[in-house]
């Protein structure tokens, strides 16, 4: 557990601090170098037009975190805001947010995704909002939840017989209590936040194509080997899989190459 989170941490951190630091141009094009192997020089190899592959999937996978981290805070504070509306208030109010809630449940997220970053041209913004509009959700049913179960507490009953307002018990009682679930559902939104963008991207919808993202290097790296095998389908090396040929027909005992059910004269 130690090490994973060790491996984690260490690289989030070189995804972050590299770029800013090394002052390495990710899209310096070098046609001398193009579609080079992997070598001490460029690890990771180089694209068709010469450009370093592991610079990229360090600026990609920059991308895609800051990305996931930014629609999943978004989604977090709308999440525990609708929750937190919802269990508070009760009554007509709380039925209402929650059948809204079950109607957006019902459409696929990725399907929705699709309609909505395609009202917008490609870029940051749509994709950090189209994320954000269909993984609110479930933060918002665990924040009414949790709303719910701490209203029945002693200390919320006593601060409501002392005078205080629906406004304050929420504020100073109710919104503290709920916020290490909200953070806990962000963390964990993060990465399915960073799935969400790559598939995005890979279909053409989600950050422009000359932005390295996770999404666009799988894309790139699908096309170069549909060119590389012809159209055909491809192995994972990027080489095409062409048929066995077959070898001509041994002879037979009279030593001609027919067949054995060939014409006997």
């Amino acid at each position: 557990m130690r090490t994973s989170a060790a491996l984690v941490a260490a690289t989030v951190l070189a995804v972050l601090l590299v770029p800013p630091l090394a002052q390495l141009d990710q899209q310096a094009v070098d046609l001398a170098a193009k579609l080079q192997p992997p070598s001490w020089a460029h690890p990771f190899g180089t694209d068709d037009v010469g450009r370093d592959l592991l610079l990229r999937c360090v600026y990609g996978l920059r991308v895609s975190l800051l990305v996931g981290v930014a629609a999943a805070l978004t989604a977090t504070v709308v999440g525990t805001a609708v929750g937190a509306a919802a269990g508070a208030l009760g009554g007509w109010f709380d039925r209402g947010l929650m059948r809204v809630v079950d109607a957006f449940s019902s459409v696929p997220h990725l399907l929705l995704g699709i309609f909505i970053v395609a009202l917008f041209r490609p870029g940051v913004w749509p994709v950090v909002v189209s994320v954000a509009l269909t993984h609110w959700l479930s933060t918002a049913r665990i924040v009414r939840a949790e709303v719910l179960s701490l209203r029945s507490r002693p200390y919320i009953d006593a601060a409501v017989s002392g005078g205080a307002s629906r406004w304050r018990v929420a504020v100073r009682h109710l919104l503290p209590g709920v916020l290490p679930q909200a953070a806990l559902a962000a963390v964990l939104m993060v990465p399915h936040a960073m799935w969400h963008e790559s598939a995005l991207s890979f279909l053409g919808l989600g950050l422009p194509t000359h932005t390295a993202s996770l999404g666009n290097l799988i894309q790139e790296a699908r096309a170069r080997c549909s060119r590389a095998s012809g159209g055909r389908p491809s192995s994972p090396d990027c080489s095409s899989s062409s048929p066995p040929s077959r070898s001509p027909a041994s002879p037979g005992p009279g030593g001609s190459g027919s067949t054995p059910g060939g014409d006997r004269s």
